[in-house]
């Protein structure tokens, strides 16, 4: 897998959160974006994944050499993101049995259990989600970013919410990710910012 990002830049009416931001990553390595708080760590992340359109330039995603339609790269990816939204009025479980059928996953139940316990929320999982605390909805949107084992992961402030314990799996989670897929995280923490092999620093 390979990402090729030319000389992205975004507007929003008059105003310009960037421009001209070119970077390459493939399989096996790792970004991660930093800047100021409104700079648009968050708006970069969002144009990578598809949610939203640059204003100028190109994302591009390659697969073997051989360029995905915008509708086939989704497949490809996971994402965690402040924006991520679950749906409060079902139980994790349900939220999750729903998301794996959209992705069209075989043996889904196991994988989702595996995931809950591995982000030690097992015997949570008939809970509400509009009962868990934000660190429990944090954990849950790695179990959604994770289902179908994605090549390519896109992390918007990962450890945003979490405890030590929780920070230290999603730790495991990176280290993993950079080893055999494509990384990229946005943020000013330090601690998560060694994860990026090179950074991409937005002024703007």
């Amino acid at each position: 897998m390979k990402i090729l990002l030319e000389n992205i830049g975004k507007n929003f009416g008059e105003k310009k959160i960037f421009s001209n931001i070119n970077f390459e990553i493939s399989s096996g390595s790792s970004v991660s974006i930093t800047g100021p708080n409104g700079s648009g760590k968050t708006t970069l992340m969002r144009i990578i994944s598809g949610l939203i359109n640059p204003t100028e330039g190109n994302v591009t995603y390659y697969n073997n050499d051989s360029k995905l339609e915008n509708r086939d790269k989704f497949g490809h990816l996971g994402l965690v993101g402040p924006y991520l939204e679950l749906y409060d009025d079902l139980t994790a479980m349900e939220n999750m049995q729903f998301f794996s059928k959209m992705k069209r996953i075989s043996n889904h139940k196991n994988i989702i259990f595996e995931l809950l316990e591995k982000m030690n929320l097992a015997g949570q999982e008939t809970e509400l989600v509009k009962n868990y605390s934000s660190g429990m909805k944090q954990r849950l949107k790695y179990v959604f970013a994770l289902l179908d084992s994605p090549e390519i992961l896109l992390l918007d402030e990962p450890t945003s919410n979490l405890d030590k314990e929780g920070i230290n799996t999603v730790y495991e989670i990176m280290e993993n990710q950079k080893s055999k897929g494509i990384l990229i995280i946005a943020t000013n923490d330090e601690a998560d910012l060694k994860f990026g092999d090179k950074q991409i620093a937005i002024t703007s």
